[in-house]
């Protein structure tokens, strides 16, 4: 019983030091390379409490090498910049001056379920709301909001809106009418449209087909967003 406490006592003080000595950037968000790192010393603690009969130092000896490997990595991303991309990868964007970067999205494995759940979790509502949306290295999306103080849309687009906004009634987020290619009826009928209105509404953007726009949203003000599958 008391070496079960003694090694309980030694595997705490060390893994906490060894996340001390680490620094502060890895009790927050973990990027791959840190992620990797803390799971490996968890799961060296844990094999060092599960077999008393094996020495102290089978433990400790690993530990203490996968410190000296993060601090040695830590500094060189310091100096070199190539090496800190290698370990931490870089930044993507994901929305770029209101439109989503389709080819990024899919590179990264990443989904409009996804970006919309983040967007929301940073109280944005709507993707045309958003200036430029990076999905960081750390999973963590952030957003730069358009500036509604400009006057990007003049008096045509106003009335266009007030008049859609007229026959469409509903309290509620933004809703998801085409997402990859594919018409959300359920949405539609809640707002009490069909697919004709929908496709006359993306035609007005220059696109004939529902097969041509990644992903259209409507609010309850009746504003569209309509962003296009890019082709290229």
């Amino acid at each position: 019983m008391a070496n079960h406490i003694f090694r309980t006592v030694l595997m705490y003080f060390l893994v906490f030091g060894v996340m001390r000595i680490m620094g502060k950037r890895e009790i927050g968000e973990l990027s791959i390379f840190d992620l990797v790192i803390s799971v490996m010393i968890a799961e060296i603690a844990v094999f060092a409490l599960e077999d008393i009969d094996r020495p102290i130092y089978d433990g400790i000896v690993p530990m203490l090498t996968l410190l000296l490997i993060q601090i040695a990595i830590a500094l060189l991303s310091l100096r070199f910049r190539k090496v800190r991309l290698w370990f931490d990868g870089e930044p993507s964007v994901i929305i770029r001056n209101g439109q989503i970067n389709r080819k990024e999205m899919r590179r990264q494995r990443y989904n409009l379920d996804d970006l919309l759940m983040q967007l929301r979790s940073q109280k944005i509502d709507s993707v045309a709301d958003v200036e430029f949306a990076v999905l960081e290295t750390t999973g963590q999306l952030s957003v730069i909001p358009k500036d509604k103080s400009g006057g990007e849309g003049g008096p045509h687009p106003k009335k266009r809106e007030a008049s859609l906004s007229a026959k469409i009634k509903y309290e509620a987020l933004p809703l998801p009418l085409i997402m990859d290619g594919k018409v959300n009826d359920e949405n539609l009928r809640q707002i009490g449209k069909t697919r004709f209105w929908l496709k006359n509404q993306i035609q007005t953007k220059g696109l004939s087909d529902f097969k041509q726009v990644f992903f259209c949203s409507i609010d309850h003000n009746g504003k569209m967003y309509i962003n296009a599958i890019d082709e290229k």
